[in-house]
């Protein structure tokens, strides 16, 4: 009688549950890195959308001016809108009034609201300032 020789190797049960094993690991390393990029592209997007609202909030006073009203545009992609204001003071701290009208000063606050993209990949921001004017500026 002959010996049986033994096989070395895989099966083939054993190589299809390590193609699976690698597959599922690959999947969830793509996710990861989709995501990353995701979120990476998102905060791209804000830093643009912050300095284009910085760009135009330097036009309030200029271009814009500083009496209450609302004021809205588009900007290299950006549709915007402002909205001035008598400034109210935070926690009813009347003394930042008082000096102001001391001074002949009249103080706004100025709200922007950014937006861009559209559908469902629209995305908006907001920002807000102070902006102080001696009485008499503007008619």
């Amino acid at each position: 009688m002959m010996a049986r020789r033994q096989q070395s190797g895989f099966t083939l049960l054993e190589v299809l549950l390590a193609f699976v094993i690698f597959a599922l690991a690959f999947a969830t390393v793509l996710e990861i890195v989709g995501g990353s990029v995701r979120s990476t592209i998102r905060a791209k997007d804000y830093s643009e959308a912050a300095l284009t609202a910085q760009s135009i909030m330097e036009l309030v006073g200029t271009e814009i001016p500083v009496i209450p009203g609302g004021y809205e545009g588009e900007f290299d992609g950006y549709r915007w809108a402002i909205d001035i204001y008598d400034y109210e003071p935070i926690d009813e701290d009347v003394r930042v009034l008082e000096i102001a009208q001391v001074e002949a000063t009249l103080i706004y606050q100025v709200d922007l609201y950014i937006e861009w993209g559209e559908g469902n990949r629209s995305r908006e921001a907001s920002f807000s300032t102070v902006r102080t004017i001696r009485e008499g500026t503007y008619p």
